[in-house]
């Protein structure tokens, strides 16, 4: 039977139970007794419900105060978007970066292969980005095969989620995107040309049920740089594209051609880009947006062209000048 372990209260200074000897500390006023006992006699520490609530609040909106003004914000916690914020996170620790995804779950489609079959096939030379995050594969010469297409995912999640320099906020939708005019550059004839600044945010469950309720305004996060990657059309996807056309950015969708993956992966990486000012759009959303093809269950152009936006992004932040979040020059 395992002897009882004592310790503060405190989240961030909870040790970790590797050493199972007993300890003591002071808390507050007093100690408790606390035991890893799995005969019957497990004992949590004592906590009042409170305290739940108030450890979830301080944090989280701590978090959306601080990240009201974000160096980076990335729409979509899939394939691209995290392999965006993984380089951008680990390449430059100094930028602010802000990730929001409207599903629950993070991931997109990258937690199965193709058909609901759970294989992930990466075409080379994107199994590198395999190895760097440390993730097993078989080779089979022009592909790769991760077992399963969870194993990337919740890699690179939690990779991801490791960097101090990035947050996630999940059940989160982008209702729309923050627009200013571009005094620094012109347009078609002559006009000032728009250029993104940022995003509009609500929660999921409020931006699906605005024909049901009344009027529930969102929240706005600013931004030097926007990275796109909702993924082609589909309940929230393409998001930014279909949103440029509506405001006028853009003439047309291009929409996604029918599939052709040797055609597919090389268009969505090399077309990786800034398609207006201040919106760089990655992954299956460029096949919207520009018209190319769908590669279906391969997912290495994913992964490159995540890795490309987050080099786009730092391309526009190191030519910029930046002043509370929005560039002036």
């Amino acid at each position: 039977m395992a002897p009882a372990v004592t310790y503060g209260s405190q989240l961030e200074e909870a040790p970790l139970l590797l050493d199972k000897s007993s300890v003591k500390a002071e808390v507050f006023n007093g100690t408790y007794d606390v035991k890893e006992d799995y005969n019957g006699d497990y004992r949590f520490a004592p906590i009042e419900e409170a305290q739940v609530s108030r450890a979830m609040i301080k944090r989280y909106f701590s978090t959306m105060y601080e990240r009201a003004v974000s160096d980076v914000v990335i729409i979509g916690a899939g394939s691209a978007g995290l392999s965006c914020a993984y380089h951008l996170g680990t390449t430059r620790p100094d930028l602010k970066i802000t990730i929001i995804e409207a599903n629950v779950a993070p991931g997109g489609g990258a937690w199965l292969g193709g058909q609901l079959m759970t294989p992930m096939v990466v075409r080379k030379p994107a199994d590198r980005f395999l190895a760097e995050l440390g993730i097993p594969y078989e080779d089979e010469g022009a592909f790769v095969v991760v077992k399963h297409a969870a194993l990337f995912t919740a890699t690179i999640l939690a990779r991801v989620l490791a960097l101090p320099n990035v947050v996630l906020m999940n059940a989160t939708a982008v209702e729309d995107l923050i627009v200013r005019t571009d005094a620094h550059a012109e347009g078609a004839g002559g006009a000032a040309r728009q250029r993104v600044a940022g995003v509009v945010t609500n929660w999921t469950l409020v931006a699906l049920n605005h024909d049901t309720q009344s009027c529930m305004d969102p929240n706005v996060i600013t931004a030097p740089v926007v990275v796109s990657a909702t993924g082609h059309d589909g309940p929230m996807g393409a998001f930014s594209a279909k949103r440029l056309v509506s405001m006028g950015l853009l003439g047309a969708l291009g929409n996604m051609r029918g599939l052709d993956m040797n055609r597919a992966e090389p268009a969505i990486v090399n077309g990786t880009r800034e398609v207006v000012p201040g919106l760089v759009m990655t992954g299956m959303e460029l096949s919207e947006h520009d018209g190319s093809n769908r590669m279906g269950p391969t997912f290495g152009a994913m992964m490159a062209s995540g890795i490309k936006a987050a080099r786009e992004a730092i391309r526009i932040l190191d030519s910029s000048q930046i002043v509370n979040g929005r560039i002036v020059a």
